[in-house]
């Protein structure tokens, strides 16, 4: 039977309760958030002489945490909009309403008796089959079954999101002795395809499986720091992401997250884990002890790890603690020759094997460290999880490691590993040893297209579950590649389709990605059906070479630099009008170059995780690559459908002229880089390629005809120009923007309203085109221009090269 989720329960409106309310509301769900009925009047409410029998009052809490949720920032909704799905209440009035709801989660304090009394309030209201699950990090989900009828055991659960929902990617369905087989099932394909997830299965043991390593990785951390004598910048440097692995690293995470939060999780595993072989890592060192007995929590109290301060003049500045005197000092700079080899490789498989070989402190940290990582996982199968890919895919999404435990040992080699793990005296389970004997030297291989895994009960390699119909590059690369250059792979994905993915830094596209872009349209008219461009590196693309156009601006090449703005806008054309469909699918960022990408492609597929924009004004300079053209040609579109143009023109002037980015992609369709009824966008990041390709290939098999050149743009020339010059002049006299962006402003407007023509004609795109180009040219050799770009470059905030 099939089962549907329209409307959903969410118990509890804490920092993690209304976070899941709004990622439900994401999704397109209608959410009832409710939480607990204040027990006495604060001063605004005595003030305003309501009773604690108010409506206003007996919400307070819940509507008080969402709207704390909403303000935060990175915001847990794609779009303001959506917060009208979620309607607030509280448990004594409006628990009734649950009968509605196809799925209550509750996310209330982590007590047991607690959760066990909602349980048995939640049984009197909800309708029979409907789903029950609990947010717990870690207290055991079969204890909560007490007294509990059989309907509610046979759907209830663990389902565990990690803080914060709507970005860490990891939701564990954790099943008790009771629940349904069908209801596992469920969870499992619906945490994928709907919230996005990576959703793994786990056993009911303590913190499951993320936190269970994962603790015990920051534990091992915080002992090792004493025993290699370095300090918490240089672990942070190490652990960051030069390691594939967030900014916040180690320590820095730690003060998010909260010390109390991880001493409480470290305690619990001590206590509840005596056969666990590390479990003297649990205990806290002497500085953790002496931290949270001051109060030094992280960012709750204002200071942990690291502290903000504002001197006398007011400046801010980051301190950092000495583990050693407890006091803070200037950060420390760090440096090891190790990180300076690593830095330049690109490719993080690669960094990762030469962080190993490191003959210096930070070579022996990864080796310490990651010995006895490796000791720990082969020994948590089969007591956390029987197969070693759930062990990966959970620490992977839920702390943002871009590598597993076992991803990293097959990188270095399994006798490699090995000979740390005996060196550092820890012992690794002995199904590895068996593996070795049975000539098995690594835990995943690539076949034929799929990702597969040793699975140790059958001694063999099988396929990840779920993958089976997947689109995986990673399986692909290596067999199907077609064409390549030192910036770009074009691989085949099957059934006709190409995929071209760009691999420089932050996918920049410089000469040889526009070369890869228009190889790969060659070859695909020739002998495929279609092309995807889709990468899986951290970021799509953040951007046309900005770094390589200042130095021809420098050298005053204009000739030079016109020729590459023009072979950028060409190549944008080129994706329009090519013969075969071209699907584009971004995720992450997709700044300026790659947002012209996108937007010039028959239909993007995007990740609902999209930061895309415009931002070329931030530099100096307009969009040069056919996205100012693109604007004005769906402006021209848009008012076809009535005569809204100057209102309508402000809006789309002032998204490039503010270097508006998305944040999200729902965000993005609002800006209108992405086209309603034409784009779409996906929850799930390991399903966008396998979406893309099936959209490409669905347009190709229809019958694709390239579309006819655009030549009936209709332009406002000075109807929409002379708005623009008083915009720019009133906001340069009120000192709201300097001489330099009042010439970018009114520069960006003579391309959008066409020039300066007395009346609304038509043109085509090649006439904005080269009106965009000369602007973006002219632009370029402006003084405060290239100040503006050095001043970028010194700061690295844009690639050199």
């Amino acid at each position: 039977m099939n089962r549907h989720i329209r409307k959903v329960a969410v118990l509890g409106s804490g920092v993690m309760g209304s976070r899941i309310a709004c990622h439900f509301a994401n999704i397109g769900l209608d959410v009832l958030l409710l939480d607990i009925v204040p027990k006495e009047l604060n001063e605004k409410e005595q003030k305003s002489g309501l009773t604690l029998e108010d409506k206003k009052v007996r919400n307070r809490i819940v509507n008080d945490s969402l709207t704390f949720a909403l303000k935060s920032n990175p915001s847990p909704i794609y779009s303001k909009s959506f917060a009208g799905r979620i309607k607030t209440g509280n448990f004594e009035d409006d628990l009734h309403q649950i009968k509605d709801c196809d799925w209550t989660i509750e996310v209330v304090i982590e007590r047991l008796d607690i959760k066990q009394q909602v349980f048995a309030k939640v049984e009197e209201h909800r309708k029979a089959g409907s789903l029950i699950t609990s947010n717990t990090s870690g207290i055991p989900i079969h204890l909560m079954l007490e007294g509990r009828s059989d309907d509610f055991k046979k759907h209830f659960c663990g389902t565990h999101f990690f803080n914060p929902p709507r970005y860490l990617q990891l939701f564990e369905v954790i099943p008790t002795k009771e629940t349904a087989p069908e209801v596992v099932d469920f969870f499992m394909e619906y945490g994928r395809k709907y919230l996005g997830k990576k959703t793994v299965l786990c056993k009911d043991t303590p913190a499951f499986i993320a936190n269970r390593v994962g603790v015990y990785s920051i534990m091992s951390l915080f002992h090792a720091v004493k025993e290699l004598d370095m300090n918490i910048e240089e672990i942070d440097k190490l652990t960051g992401p030069i390691l594939g692995r967030p900014k916040s690293a180690t320590f820095r995470t730690c003060d998010v997250v909260g010390l109390d939060t991880l001493v409480h999780v470290a305690n619990g595993l001590k206590e509840n884990c005596p056969n666990d072989e590390a479990r003297d890592l649990f205990n806290l060192p002497d500085y953790i002890s002496k931290m949270v007995e001051n109060n030094w929590l992280g960012s709750k109290t204002n200071q942990g790890f690291y502290k903000k301060v504002v001197d006398e003049n007011g400046k801010k500045n980051i301190l950092s603690l000495d583990l050693n005197t407890l006091e803070y000092r200037e950060k420390a700079t760090v440096n090891f020759p190790t990180l300076a080899m690593a830095k330049p490789i690109d490719d993080l498989k690669q960094r990762t094997k030469m962080l190993f070989q490191g003959m210096d402190k930070a070579g022996e940290f990864y080796r310490k460290t990651f010995a006895g990582l490796f000791a720990y996982v082969t020994n948590r199968i089969p007591e956390i999880s029987d197969d070693l890919y759930k062990i990966d895919d959970a620490i992977k999404a839920g702390f943002g490691w871009e590598l597993g435990p076992f991803e990293t040992w097959d990188l270095i080699g399994l006798d490699k590993g090995l000979e740390l793990i005996a060196k550092e005296n820890h012992k690794a389970a002995a199904w590895v040893e068996e593996m070795k004997a049975a000539g098995i030297t690594s835990f995943y291989k690539n076949d034929k297209g799929s990702k597969l895994y040793y699975d140790i009960a059958a001694k063999a390699y099988k396929t990840i579950p779920g993958t089976e119909n997947m689109v995986i590059l990673d399986a692909l690369r290596e067999e199907n590649t077609v064409w390549k250059n030192s910036d770009a792979t074009l691989v085949h994905l099957g059934d006709g389709i190409l995929n071209l993915e760009f691999h420089t830094k932050m996918n920049t596209i410089g000469g040889g990605v526009i070369e890869g872009i228009n190889k790969a349209i060659d070859i695909a008219e020739k002998e495929y059906k279609g092309l995807v461009i889709s990468n899986t590196g951290q970021n799509f693309s953040a951007g046309a070479n900005v770094g390589m156009i200042f130095m021809m601006a420098v050298e005053q090449d204009f000739d030079e630099l016109n020729f590459a703005v023009k072979t950028f806008q060409d190549t944008m054309m080129r994706v329009r009008y090519s013969d075969i469909p071209v699907i584009v699918a971004p995720h992450n960022l997709a700044l300026g170059g790659g947002c012209e990408l996108s937007m010039h492609s028959d239909k993007v597929v995007a990740h609902a995780e999209l930061y895309m924009g415009l931002v070329e004004f931030g530099v100096g300079v307009i969009p040069g690559g056919g996205g100012t053209k693109e604007f004005v040609k769906r402006l021209s579109e848009e008012l076809s459908e009535g005569d809204i143009r100057i209102n309508k023109m402000r809006e789309r002037f002032l998204t490039i002229g503010q270097a508006k980015v998305a944040t999200s992609a729902e965000e993005a369709f609002e800006l209108g880089y992405l086209r309603r009824g034409q784009d779409e966008y996906v929850m799930s990041r390991e399903l966008q390629l396998t979406r893309a390709k099936e959209a490409c290939l669905g347009l190709a098999n229809k019958g694709y005809v390239a579309p006819p050149k655009e030549k009936n743009i209709t332009i406002l020339g000075q109807e929409g120009l002379g708005i623009v010059y008083v915009g720019a002049d009133s906001m340069q006299s009120g000192n709201y923007i300097s001489e330099h962006d009042r010439l970018i402003s009114e520069k960006l407007g003579f391309v959008m309203c066409g020039g300066d023509i007395s009346e609304r004609v038509q043109v085509s795109e090649q006439y904005l085109l080269d009106l965009e180009r000369r602007a973006f040219v002219e632009l370029c050799a402006e003084r405060k221009t290239l100040e503006r770009l050095e001043s970028m470059v010194k700061k690295g905030k844009i690639l050199r090269n």
